[in-house]
């Protein structure tokens, strides 16, 4: 898969792969655009089953930071780094300490921050060895877990749909449906749970489903039976690529609106069949934008309380795609994939770019080893 071309076809400027065999170090640094400004975004841990497949997440994750960014607000870009490796198992100072130095060789062009498989205590050993890292623990100025504010998005733009769908916001009484029971699904069925909905919640791991129940009501059903549920509500908090051909057809809620990154398996075939369904769908990378707002405030000095004010566009911004789409008779995917190209061709100066079959001016493939 490694050529100009597939740069081209995703729409990057550089790819990085990261190597250290001391260090049990196989890494993909991917930067999508710059447009805005330095590009930001999570290193996911994760035991991909090839090479590929690390690649091409890697190549998707970095392009909807740069849409999220963009539809956010935020005068950043989008990046991604991902690490070949078991995160319960491959773990190390070395490791990431390592990986912080491959950053620090950016020079300030990718920030990056925890994802999936990555913990505030990892971003503190990157930060060893570069300050282009957010995320980190408060101790050290930071802003700790994003999860919260992550949630909050999630939430807040779950009640735009509601009012999108049902003429008011109000989620008491709404069955709501939870793929994943991490972090966020953690926070984010707090405030549901406070504001009186019914909750069904899944994870492949038991442990998590009952750290949730800890501090909410909830039935728990199987993994696989999560997209069968007759709720109102099917909120994806897990990993991407979920709304797909075999799952489209099984899910009975109205409203999709989740905190998962890359939702659609393919954007725009699955986009138009939700369309064609009438399930009303919130762009992943605006509801769940929370989290950049988090770690972006943190390079302007963190304060939790402007980052959750800020989170309450994430509303009005959902209010707005859906306005684009029935204006245009366009999936709720599009019309924010066209909102977030507006705001990058206007501060570009470009007139068209970032479709996945275009080509951007400035891309390179650097492949480097220490």
């Amino acid at each position: 898969m490694l050529s100009f071309e597939l740069l081209e076809k995703f729409g990057h400027e550089q790819l990085v792969f990261c190597s250290n065999k001391e260090a049990g170090l196989k890494a993909i640094i991917a930067i999508h655009d710059t447009t805005l400004g330095p590009a930001i975004g999570g290193t996911r841990m994760w035991n991909y089953r090839s090479m590929d497949d690390a690649l091409l997440d890697a190549l998707r994750l970095s392009r909807g930071m740069t849409y999220k960014a963009a539809v956010a607000g935020l005068n950043l870009g989008g990046g991604t780094a991902v690490i070949i490796g078991d995160s319960a198992n491959q773990k190390s100072e070395f490791l990431f300490r390592t990986f912080g130095k491959f950053i620090d060789g950016l020079g300030g062009r990718y920030i990056t921050a925890e994802d999936v498989g990555t913990d505030v205590r990892d971003m503190e050993f990157v930060r060893m060895e570069t300050p282009y890292v957010t995320g980190i623990s408060k101790a050290l100025g930071g802003s700790g877990d994003p999860s919260p504010v992550t949630a909050y998005g999630v939430y807040i733009g779950m009640k735009a749909c509601a009012h999108e769908k049902w003429g008011s916001d109000s989620l008491r009484g709404r069955k709501i449906a939870i793929q994943g029971a991490g972090q966020l699904a953690r926070y984010l069925c707090e405030h549901l749970y406070n504001e009186g909905a019914e909750i069904y919640i899944t994870d492949i791991i038991d442990e998590k489903v009952k750290r949730v129940l800890e501090t909410v009501k909830a039935f728990v059903v199987k993994p696989d039976e999560i997209y069968d549920l007759d709720v109102d509500i099917f909120s994806p908090c897990a990993l991407g690529g979920i709304i797909n051909d075999e799952n489209v057809p099984r899910i009975k809620a109205e409203i999709i609106a989740g905190g998962a990154n890359n939702q659609l398996e393919d954007d725009e075939k699955h986009g138009n069949m939700l369309l064609e369904k009438g399930i009303l769908y919130a762009p992943d990378y605006v509801i769940n934008s929370g989290g950049l707002i988090n770690v972006a405030n943190e390079i302007e000095g963190y304060r939790q309380d402007r980052a959750m004010k800020q989170a309450e566009s994430i509303y009005e911004i959902v209010r707005e795609i859906f306005k684009i789409s029935k204006q245009q008779s366009i999936p709720t995917n599009t019309a924010s994939n066209r909102k977030a190209e507006d705001r990058l061709a206007k501060i570009g100066g470009i007139t068209q770019i970032y479709s996945a079959s275009k080509s951007h001016n400035s891309r390179s493939v650097e492949y480097q080893k220490r």
